[in-house]
């Protein structure tokens, strides 16, 4: 059987050396910079009940109706593969009370989620967000905490130019009244809307503006806009957040046309973009969302959160500068089972130390062994035959061309901690 049938699935991707590694760096660095925020890890099932984000993410967004992995499983239940974090992490939030602990609760998240959508670069059907979410505190300086802390992140990953852009698109109290202004400006280019903005007019206008449709773009020109509508309150709030990034040296820009594409978020939406990826040009997104966890069930409970794309950061990362892959410290080259016995043996103290070795086959010649070495790249290369196990020193080479001689077996693991500390 032709291994061409085994494919993998339309819209995924094995993700390999090196740009693992480029995977991890992200990943670390995000906890790392989360960490100093007070954020802790949680980690969450990839499947839940297909009403967790019917309910969350509403009923009538693209995600809902055209994108969400759903199937019935063997007890006749409906589940989803989650097409996104906010859903599972307030779901789990009120299902273990975590709203008893003391405020503000603030988590992050990473893993794969899912959607049926038309693959194109950097969209995929499976797709790895990081995400942080914090619980319980209504005020504006948490939403600038948090967005300094996604500027300070990409930052620390040497991302440069990317803009963080940020809008208000109100509450309870306003949203209504804004939803009449657009239904009232759209109302008489309805039949030049899509055929998915023609139902968002019904059940929820404000979704036009996030339509990504030529015609509908050019429709909304002129579109009543959220922040001439919303009350005094998100104002207030909205005015605080922008001198509360000021104050952090938080570079922003306002775009009053930039509404989230899920239903629960309330007040501060924001968006960091990056020109370096085409049209679909967002690294992360996200926002407030005031009534999520009270509509779970739980308490009246502000929160806000982000995700952020690993796939659209590691291209930029990659698009940015060259990133060497890891190589090994040191090949151990034997000549004989003796050698290569104690070449394992050394091999082993090494590893327990943190040191990545590799080892020949002392069964094969030395050229082919030092042929490997070369493949693998790595720094050093150790060599020990019967005339080395006889004086107990070995021979060395860096084949970066930093030098050779020859070592005590005593003296290993203080020659190479030497070079580790360089």
């Amino acid at each position: 059987m032709s291994s061409a049938q085994y494919r993998s699935l339309k819209g995924m991707q094995d993700i390999l050396p090196p740009d693992i590694y480029l995977w991890q760096k992200v990943e670390q660095t995000a906890q790392r910079i989360f960490s100093v925020y007070g954020f802790q890890e949680i980690r969450l099932p990839v499947m839940e009940s297909t009403s967790v984000f019917t309910r969350s993410i509403g009923e009538n967004t693209d995600i809902v109706e055209k994108e969400m992995y759903t199937f019935t499983d063997k007890g006749a239940r409906s589940v989803s593969l989650r097409p996104e974090g906010t859903a599972s992490v307030v779901r789990s939030y009120v299902e273990n009370s975590l709203y008893n602990l003391p405020a503000p609760q603030k988590f992050y998240y990473s893993g794969p989620m899912f959607r049926y959508e038309r693959p194109q670069s950097g969209r995929f059907r499976q797709f790895y967000q990081i995400g942080v979410e914090a619980f319980g505190d209504p005020g504006a300086k948490l939403d600038a905490e948090v967005i300094a802390m996604l500027a300070l992140l990409l930052s620390f990953l040497g991302l440069e130019g990317v803009s963080v852009q940020i809008n208000s698109i109100g509450c309870e109290v306003c949203r209504p009244g804004y939803r009449e202004a657009l239904i009232t400006f759209f109302s008489a280019k309805r039949e030049g809307l899509c055929p998915d903005c023609l139902r968002r007019y019904d059940k929820n206008p404000l979704r036009i503006l996030d339509c990504k449709a030529s015609g509908c773009i050019e429709l909304r020109q002129g579109a009543p806009r959220i922040t001439d509508h919303i009350c005094g309150d998100c104002r207030t709030h909205f005015e605080k957040l922008q001198s509360l990034l000021s104050l952090l040296k938080v570079s922003f820009s306002l775009n009053p046309e930039m509404v989230r594409g899920l239903d629960y978020y309330t007040r501060t939406t924001f968006e960091v973009t990056s020109q370096g990826l085409g049209a679909q040009n967002a690294v992360a997104a996200g926002g407030r969302y005031d009534r999520l966890v009270r509509e779970f069930g739980g308490p009246e409970t502000p929160a806000v959160g982000f995700a952020l794309g690993i796939e659209r950061v590691v291209e930029l990362l990659k698009k940015a500068a060259p990133h060497a892959a890891p190589v090994p410290l040191v090949f151990i080259a034997s000549i004989g089972d003796k050698a290569g016995s104690e070449s394992l043996g050394i091999a082993q103290q090494l590893r327990q130390r943190g040191l990545w070795v590799e080892t020949g086959d002392p069964s094969g010649s030395l050229k082919s062994q030092m042929r490997r070495a070369d493949r693998l790249g790595a720094r050093y290369v150790f060599i020990i035959g019967d005339e080395e196990l006889l004086s107990g020193r070995l021979k060395w080479k860096g084949l970066d061309g930093s030098g050779q001689g020859e070592l005590l077996f005593s003296e290993i693991e203080a020659f190479l901690t030497a070079l580790v500390e360089k």
